[in-house]
């Protein structure tokens, strides 16, 4: 039986705890399961907008995808990306996936749905930006204009960067969540960092930021193992 494992993205964080959206994503990855006899390993959350690169679940995704064999499996396309260069990087990935919603189409395909999606999003974006510039014509006041945006006492900006501080140690930690505990295990076997990293980089894994493994990011992540 053949392993999918699902990607849901929404593109706010309103979206995401509602769960708007995700459950026809889910739906839609579940019902294509069905159709082809898979099995949906397991499913990667997103709250993120859809034009940029860097996304930690899919990062993850991905890398579960290298480990176990498994295709990834979004709703429709644009749940991937909206960017033409960043979906060329996808599929030069290695990872086979699918979309839902066009689940026979082919390379070419899929880049030319994804030049007509990245034309819609730069589309939005700039009926956005009119519809600001023309608030502000009307006299409106934005960001820091508002008086509630001006009157941020040192102890609230304190307390926001230690939120943001903790956010960012919490993102890091998740980001690594299913690799963690086998890292911890060839350390307790005996490999060094730089063998960890070398056997994690032949295995295809890469950080969080797509970029190879070094003794300096896995003594990071055995860290923050331990800390948890």
């Amino acid at each position: 039986m053949a392993t999918v494992i699902g990607y849901l993205r929404v593109s706010t964080k309103g979206q995401g705890e509602s769960g708007l959206g995700l459950e026809a994503q889910k739906a839609a990855i579940e019902s294509y399961a069905r159709q082809t006899g898979a099995n949906v390993l397991t499913y990667y959350t997103e709250v993120e907008s859809g034009t940029l690169a860097n996304r930690p679940e899919l990062a993850r995704a991905l890398s579960h995808c290298r480990r176990s064999k498994a295709t990834l499996v979004v709703a429709k396309l644009d749940r991937l990306a909206r960017n033409v260069a960043f979906l060329s990087a996808l599929m030069d990935s290695t990872v086979p996936f699918v979309a839902c919603d066009n689940p026979h189409a082919n390379r070419l395909t899929l880049h030319i749905l994804a030049a007509v999606a990245e034309a819609e999003a730069k589309a939005i974006s700039e009926r956005t930006k009119g519809a600001l510039a023309a608030y502000k014509a009307r006299g409106g006041k934005l960001g820091g204009q508002l008086p509630q945006c001006r009157n941020l006492t040192p102890e609230v900006i304190a307390k926001g960067q230690k939120i943001g501080a903790a956010a960012a140690r919490k993102a890091a930690a998740d980001a690594y969540a299913d690799l963690a505990p086998t890292m911890k295990d060839w350390r307790a076997e005996g490999l060094t960092l730089q063998q960890i990293g070398d056997r994690l980089n032949s295995e295809g894994h890469t950080t969080r930021r797509g970029r190879p493994w070094n003794p300096v990011q896995v003594a990071r992540v055995l860290e923050r193992a331990e800390v948890k």
